[in-house]
């Protein structure tokens, strides 16, 4: 056995992503002799990252005043103009700006490549000498005999997939720290495990999420309006009375970056997010931006859609989470990143104000306390009954009851509820009770098959490791998640993971590709016996995304 290295550092950082590092960055602006470490478990920072993105630069103006003329890459395409459609199967009607409530206008915001935008934030944290490592998820949270957290371990590299040590075996290392900073973004593996450990959902409504998949494509010169965003919603999830919509954003070069979002409470197991996208491609108004282009890349990612009514208690005894890993997306304006670094550069302060006063490992309730005080909550608490009323009530009706809600709250007379939430795995119905659905074959021009577009993610893991999705019983997989659900693991996975094989005379097999995995966290979230738990592979394993 080989032992196992130890490092101490004032704060780690477990994420790469615009949270992680915008706490980084703010704590090095503080203090610079403040010893700083981030753990990103992509191959490089912004590998993992993947959204739409329109981002609203509120944060970044407060984390760097001049970020538009330090070469950041979202300074390249402001947003020009702003098309909300409701489309039905042929047709779209387009929802008038002057009945929306102003925080929907994207008015002064940016769209370009969030990934991008990461590497950026990851420059500028190791020009202020924050310790980044790309390739090092951590694994395991190190909780002393006293409740509190002292920091992570990371993964163990060279395990064989049958659990021996391979001849390149490394032990991880312990980074031990006086607080750590959970930035893992939705559904982190360590973040579920803290929430359970310190009860943090006692007293907030449980999260639920969508799952959001995209393609980035080069069209045609003549198609393309750099700086145009179109948001659409209704069909084809109005078809299975699911609900989501759709995004295609004008970027820079030539590209467009367009999407869909399917909130994961849908009911109907033979619902196919994935499917649904390649539907909704094919819709007129759609494909004809995209008729001439080329798809250059694929990827997937679970989104999370609770809103301030899901936020947890944010602090715990040397620890906190920070960014999307506590669940800080605006869901009507599908933006989460400037409020996710925000939180970051709460928690730095808090952080910070906590060092310099000699204190390590304690509750940060002022982080916490920051947090409800500040924009990010004057934001969510206006969009707070959005989510769930198209939840309840369906698109049309929900809709309109949603904005209702919004424009009574930016007028300051918001009616005195918050709607709440149920955990979206609870909401798969049985599979007898719901029609099969039969999806087109895709084309190969405008629509694709998922293991040929998994491709276009550029997802790689090591095979010979340990399955990173981990079944918990296997019984139970055949008895319910098969027999009684008919089997949505082969449907709601964007990158088809998942499958249950039948050889003449033998009982259904359930087959898991882990190679093809995107993180997406779709079955930690939809499996509906929870039976199916995902962890962190090796490290630099999963997605590499180009400019996503």
């Amino acid at each position: 056995m080989s032992e196992r290295e130890s490092m101490e550092c004032d704060v780690v950082i477990v994420g790469g992503g615009p949270a992680g590092l915008s706490a980084a960055i703010k704590l090095k602006q503080i203090n610079d002799e403040l010893e700083v470490v981030v753990l990103e478990k992509g191959s490089e920072i912004g590998a993992h990252i993947l959204s739409g993105a329109v981002v609203d630069p509120k944060a970044l103006d407060e984390l760097f005043p001049d970020w538009r003329d330090m070469d950041c890459p979202m300074a390249e395409t402001p947003v020009s103009d702003n098309w909300h459609w409701v489309l039905s199967k042929k047709g779209k009607t387009p929802i008038p700006h002057l009945i929306m409530p102003p925080l929907m206008s994207n008015h002064g915001c940016y769209t370009g490549s969030l990934g991008n935008m990461t590497r950026w934030l990851g420059e500028q944290a190791e020009a202020l000498e924050v310790m980044v490592f790309p390739g090092f998820p951590a694994s395991e949270v190190i909780i002393d005999d006293d409740g509190r957290v002292g920091g992570v371990i990371t993964q163990d590299m060279g395990v064989a997939a049958d659990g021996s040590h391979k001849p390149d075996y490394q032990p991880g290392m312990e980074i031990r720290a006086k607080y750590t900073l959970f930035a893992e973004g939705a559904r982190g593996s360590l973040t579920k495990q803290m929430k359970a450990h310190f009860d943090l959902e006692a007293n907030c409504q449980p999260q639920v999420y969508g799952l959001g998949v995209k393609e980035l494509w080069d069209i045609d010169p003549k198609k393309h309006v750099p700086g145009r965003v179109i948001h659409t919603q209704g069909w084809p999830l109005s078809e299975s009375d699911s609900w989501g919509g759709g995004f295609l954003y004008h970027q820079a070069n030539g590209q467009v970056a367009l999407g869909f979002v399917t909130a994961l409470d849908y009911k109907n197991p033979y619902v196919s997010p994935y499917q649904e996208f390649q539907r909704w491609k094919q819709h007129p108004a759609i494909r004809e931006y995209l008729e001439g282009g080329k798809r250059v890349a694929y990827g997937a990612r679970a989104i999370n859609e609770g809103g301030w009514q899901s936020v947890p208690k944010l602090a715990f005894p040397g620890g906190a989470l920070i960014g999307c890993a506590a669940g800080f997306v605006n869901v009507p304006r599908i933006k989460g990143s400037h409020t996710a670094m925000k939180s970051g550069m709460l928690a730095a302060e808090s952080v910070a104000a906590a060092i310099a006063a000699g204190q390590e490992q304690t509750e940060l309730g002022d982080y916490d306390d920051a947090v409800r005080s500040s924009w990010i909550a004057t934001e969510l608490k206006k969009v707070q009954n959005a989510q769930p009323a198209v939840a309840k009530y369906g698109g049309d009706i929900g809709t309109a009851l949603a904005g209702v809600d919004m424009w009574m709250r930016t007028l300051k007379i918001g009616l005195p509820i918050t709607m709440g939430h149920h955990r979206d795995y609870t909401m798969t119905g049985r599979a007898d009770l719901y029609p099969r659905i039969d999806y087109p074959k895709p084309d190969g021009e405008i629509s694709f098959d998922r293991l040929t577009n998994v491709a276009y993610s550029y997802t790689n893991h090591a095979e010979d490791q340990p399955v990173h999705l981990q079944v918990q019983d296997i019984d139970l997989q055949k008895n319910s998640e098969l027999e009684v659900f008919g089997g949505p693991s082969t449907r709601y996975c964007p990158a088809g993971v998942y499958e249950w094989v039948t050889e003449e005379g033998a009982e259904p097999k359930f087959v898991i590709n882990s190679q093809n995995c995107v993180h997406c966290k779709t079955c930690d979230i939809k499996d509906p016996n929870q039976n199916i738990n995902w962890v962190t592979p090796e490290g630099g394993g999963g997605p590499n995304y180009p400019n996503m």
